[in-house]
């Protein structure tokens, strides 16, 4: 169920420039039309929003460096001023506490990946085509939103393109039409989506289908997945993807049902240095083929974020041990569940990894240059095994179904998991999350609770 709001939010300690607490988004409606060759971009944005406690007078949203054409806010022109990615909009007349309203942006121009330490985030060109990376702050970079990983929404996105390109979108396609040389692609993403985890393919792929297998929690049917992939690529997918419809089955057995109405894959036809996840989807380079399954736990990886990152949402950018660690474990379960090496040996080899390297990173506060350091994926999947070893096997797995299930749409803290997971311990388990999760020494193995 979704987390109801108890308390004004407040900025996020890491990126406090992004976002503004003042209100929050229930809905966007993105109109884009893009054109590969000049890598231009067209945009109407329109959200629909909810007043916090106070009135707003003005309010900001994030938008990269696009010449805008108007900004309306209940369907009157408002005053606005755009810098350093900053869109400053004074209504016309205050929006009232607690009151909803929309807010209307018609910009153009040629969309940017942001400069980040982490790279470029957000709509990248390719070499043919675009595709959207935005964590964690990449999507003021083709609209404008309220940029905090805990204002959630839904969203329904149109894309015009020429009708040479397969355009993919985070959400159920709910049309395509095809005028002289364009096609209009209009997808909706009902579920609470954070804004980095929208995401836009264009590209000349193929769709295939992965068919097989059906869960104990979906027995009517499977659920639905599609790869879209570069033509001399479909070989490769086939084999590098074959177990992906199982992979699914065995993780809506351990994390719950699958949160979303269905999965699509996507292989770009560059070279990516990681696969980036969506909500309901995910991105991969053509670098993560080989027809060998040599990436397959990066294929594990990415589908338990839609679990653990995408329908569990961390509430600010200190949790994002919440999404990496336990999709770290996903890893190793998979592992365990196909044939190769069990969670307790990856544990193991993790743990002697880590050993060998500095001890300054905490898990639950890493701060913004570590946030997404190796060690932090690493002792990430640690802190769960920790758990499971304190918790013991049965119970640690009604833990998970059961935090799947009571956040499912929300928004999560590491404190919330601590107090969800006490329910299923036969003992105190703050020294073990304390030792794992806020000390930045490395703690020894502990052995399984008999």
């Amino acid at each position: 169920m979704t987390q109801k709001r108890t308390a004004a939010p407040e900025a996020d300690p890491y990126f406090p420039a992004h976002g503004d607490t003042r209100y929050r988004v229930h809905r966007y409606e993105l109109a884009l039309d893009y054109r590969p060759a000049s890598n231009r971009l067209r945009g109407t944005a329109r959200l629909s929003a909810v007043a916090g406690g106070a009135a707003l007078r003005e309010f900001a949203l994030d938008l990269a460096g696009f010449r805008l054409q108007r900004v309306v806010v209940d369907g009157r022109a408002a005053h606005y001023t755009h810098r350093a990615g900053r869109l400053r909009v004074r209504p016309a007349k205050a929006v009232e506490a607690g009151a909803a309203f929309t807010v209307e942006v018609h910009y153009t121009g040629n969309p940017q990946p942001l400069t980040s330490q982490w790279g470029g985030l957000g709509w990248e060109e390719l070499t043919d085509g675009a595709l959207v990376a935005s964590q964690p702050i990449g999507a003021p970079s083709w609209y404008p939103c309220n940029d905090r990983p805990a204002d959630k929404a839904s969203y329904q996105i149109s894309v015009t393109a020429p009708s040479v390109y397969t355009v993919v979108v985070s959400g159920r396609l709910l049309s395509r039409t095809t005028r002289a040389s364009s096609t209009t692609w209009v997808y909706e993403q009902a579920a609470p989506t954070s804004t980095y985890l929208v995401s836009v393919s264009i590209g000349r792929y193929e769709p295939v289908q992965l068919v097989g297998g059906s869960s104990v929690f979906a027995p009517r049917r499977p659920v639905p997945q599609t790869g879209y992939v570069p033509a001399a690529l479909r070989r490769e997918f086939a084999v590098d993807f074959g177990r992906q419809t199982r992979m699914m089955d065995f993780f809506e057995d351990v994390f719950g049902p699958y949160p979303f109405d269905e999965y699509t894959v996507v292989v770009a036809d560059e070279e990516l240095d990681v696969p980036v996840e969506a909500q309901g989807l995910a991105t991969f380079g053509s670098n993560h083929l080989g027809g060998q399954r040599r990436s397959e736990r990066l294929v594990a990886h990415e589908l338990a974020h839609q679990w653990f990152g995408n329908s569990l949402s961390i509430g600010d950018w200190r949790h994002i041990w919440l999404n990496e660690g336990f999709a770290k474990y996903a890893e190793w379960l998979w592992s365990e569940h196909s044939g190769g090496p069990s969670a307790a040996t990856h544990a193991a080899n993790a743990h002697a990894y880590l050993a060998r390297l500095r001890q300054d990173l905490t898990l639950g506060d890493p701060g913004r240059r570590l946030m997404f350091d190796d060690r932090l994926y690493q002792r990430g999947g640690l802190a769960v095994h920790a758990l499971r070893q304190a918790l013991g096997e049965g119970a640690f797995f009604r833990m998970l179904r059961g935090w799947t299930a009571v956040h499912r749409h929300g928004v999560v803290t590491t404190a919330r998991l601590a107090a969800h997971a006490a329910q299923y311990a036969s003992r105190p388990l703050a020294p073990v999350l304390d030792a794992w999760v806020h000390q930045p020494a490395l703690p020894p193995l502990a052995e399984p609770d008999a």
